[in-house]
């Protein structure tokens, strides 16, 4: 199958404007013909029913907690950028464009990211609109920070609860469509399939998580906002829901897999404490601004935060603004992770365990004062020290880094449409605008343009040529999935092994954190594959699973999700072993340069990589979607 990205033909400023413009349109007294699928309800998903629901579009929305507002996009806490200059430092949209391509290393689509640009300056007016409490400056104009891989500040922020806030401003416009009839809500709801008739997405099925019940649900088109699958590693920074399984579904029905090897590891996180930890917290990257990253320059086993003080300035290696003055402690995130890693294995890293460095704000409380300090990030300071017992006012918070977001996802083109016609992916669950890496505040840019400024557009252009006749859930290929789904249901819960679903998640985590994480090589690739191989074997002979389908079971949604982990960390393992080079996220320990930088091999791998599902226990088949650069220049990343 040759992929078709759709890219608008012309000048890479006007791809966007002549599309929307050639795009079909919906006649607003049809649009209310047309039913439309909305899975998740995070800050694409949010967006993008809200906004189906204001044009007219029959929506369902569908969320598996309690409430939309408690979808992951709530945690997101630094910021948001956007292109409007309003320091007059120099941002433009196409400095943006360049900074978010060059910081994926170039491995993403230019079209698709320099419309990201583009519309970045129409989210801050909507969500300031929706009363979004951004901070201000003392004359009451919006404040902008920095934040990494950037030399202007261009992030919008609300304190350190940024994405709660935005996400208030979602569900609010999303509220308003339920209140009006025009979306339904189905909270408490996971989808388990995705049903196609006649080679297009008609609908899903869905399990009730308090009955178990399973239902299906037709619709014209599907959307899903579904967010990324770090959970794969076991322990991230994710809230543990957060899964794949919506998007591998849909995986295994047709729709291709973007460059599933694409993790990000992101640099400031408290460390791991001990095994009985489920997840990690993540501390803002805009706690970059002000604080200064360090180890000893010569170890010290065991340092403490509270014995840092001890250690003279002469004594402390501020690694990161030694090796990359021009951007100091606001490198893109991939590179500062590397490095914290770097000198955690030269033996200098802090703390009991040796994998910690220190980011320290004593500098800043100095210079600005500690009121200062607690009014940007007050209430990031005391999460740390409600966590750790340490007060970061008078001592360094001690990070590593840790998962963090995805940048692989579901293949979309342009429009955002799967490789399955009337499928589509928004937001995290889609690969599509930050190649190898994500820079700092550019997922809730790219999850708010693709609900409220890009689908709305795209889809009209599908449904146009749709005819309006709704599918009954009676049809055989309904009854086929919600089958399928009752099947592998019930031989989980007659397996009655002796290992429990997280037993198995928390190897599944080792195994991917080892040979899959921060570095990899080819050995441990393989070693890798056969490891996963012989989980998943394990998986589906000895699980133990409590309980029934009709009841709110937890064992059984975990083990739903953990077995789609299972299958997915299988492909990433095959996706980092085709890619040798080294990019962003993905760094193979063969493919760098003398200083120990990332090295692209860019006449070999300049592509996005689409991978295809052939059947259990099959390999799958690798299709090309070549990147074509015609207004940057292909460098190596400098930073320095």
């Amino acid at each position: 199958m040759a992929l078709d990205s759709k890219i608008p033909e012309g000048p890479l400023a006007e791809k966007w404007t002549k599309h929307k413009f050639k795009s079909k349109l919906v006649n607003p007294a049809n649009k209310r013909k047309y039913d439309v699928i909305v899975v998740g309800t995070g800050l694409a998903g949010a967006a993008a029913a809200a906004s189906f629901g204001e044009l007219g579009y029959n929506v369902k929305s569908f969320c598996f907690q309690d409430s939309p507002r408690r979808a992951h996009s709530i945690a997101a806490q630094g910021g948001i950028n956007a292109a409007k200059n309003y320091q007059n430092d120099g941002d433009s949209v196409f400095r943006l464009f360049y900074d978010t391509i060059k910081g994926g290393d170039y491995r993403g689509r230019e079209a698709n990211i320099h419309r990201l640009a583009e519309v970045s300056v129409n989210i801050i007016d909507q969500c300031v609109a929706q009363g979004v409490p951004f901070a201000r400056e003392y004359g009451g104009t919006l404040s902008n920070r920095s934040f990494g891989g950037a030399q202007v500040s261009r992030t919008f922020y609300a304190r350190g609860q940024t994405g709660q806030q935005l996400l208030l401003g979602a569900y609010s416009a999303l509220s308003r469509q339920v209140a009006s009839g025009k979306v339904q809500l189905h909270a408490r709801t996971e989808m388990l399939d995705v049903v196609i008739v006649n080679g297009q997405a008609r609908g899903i099925v869905t399990r009730n998580l308090i009955t178990g019940k399973i239902e299906s649900h037709s619709a014209h088109a599907v959307v899903l906002a579904t967010g990324g699958y770090g959970n794969v590693f076991f322990l991230s920074t994710n809230a543990m829901g957060s899964n794949v399984t919506a998007a591998w579904r849909a995986h295994k029905k047709g729709a291709f897999f973007g460059n599933p090897c694409y993790t990000q590891i992101h640099p400031t996180c408290i460390p791991v404490s001990g095994d009985h930890q489920s997840k990690l917290t993540l501390m803002s990257e805009s706690l970059r601004n002000d604080g200064r990253i360090w180890v000893p320059k010569t170890a010290v086993k065991g340092l403490k935060a509270a014995d840092a003080a001890k250690i003279t300035e002469e004594d402390r290696d501020y690694y990161l603004e030694r090796k990359y003055p021009a951007f100091g402690n606001l490198v893109p995130r991939d590179v500062a992770s590397r490095n914290a890693k770097q000198m955690c294995d030269e033996g200098r890293g802090v703390g009991p365990s040796g994998l910690a460095v220190f980011l320290d704000f004593k500098d800043a409380i100095k210079r600005d004062g500690l009121e200062t300090i607690k009014g940007k990030y007050g209430n990031l300071f005391d999460m740390y020290e409600q966590i750790t017992g340490d007060n970061p006012y008078e001592m360094p918070m001690m990070i590593y880094p840790a998962v963090h977001y995805t940048m692989g996802g579901l293949w979309v083109d342009y429009n955002l449409m799967t490789t399955v016609p009337g499928l589509y992916a928004a937001g995290e669950a889609n690969f599509s605008d930050h190649g190898a890496n994500r820079l700092g505040a550019s997922a809730l840019m790219q999850g708010l343009a693709d609900g409220y400024f890009v689908l709305p557009y795209t889809i009209g252009d599908y449904l146009a040529d749709m005819p309006y006749d709704k599918i009954s859930t009676d049809h055989e290929e309904f009854q086929k999935a919600e089958t399928a789904v009752k099947e592998r249901i019930n031989t989980l819960l007659n397996i009655n092994g002796d290992k429990t679903v997280d037993d198995f998640h928390k190897e599944l985590g080792h195994i991917m954190w080892e040979y899959c994480g921060m570095a990899r090589n080819e050995e441990g690739l393989k070693i890798a594959k056969e490891k996963i191989k012989a989980l998943k074997k394990e998986f589906w002979s000895n699980v133990k699973v409590l309980g029934e389908n009709e009841e709110m079971n937890m064992s059984l949604e975990k083990a739903n999700r953990v077995a789609d982990f299972i299958e997915l960390g299988e492909l990433m393992i095959d996706d980092a072993q085709n890619r040798k080079e080294s990019c962003g996220g993905h760094f193979r320990e063969e493919s760098q340069t003398p200083e120990g930088e990332a090295l692209r091999i860019d006449d070999e791998f300049s592509y996005v990589a689409a991978w295809e599902y052939k059947g259990e226990d099959q390999e799958e088949e690798l299709h090309k979607e070549q990147l074509e650069f015609e207004n940057v220049k292909l460098t190596q990343r400098s930073y320095k």
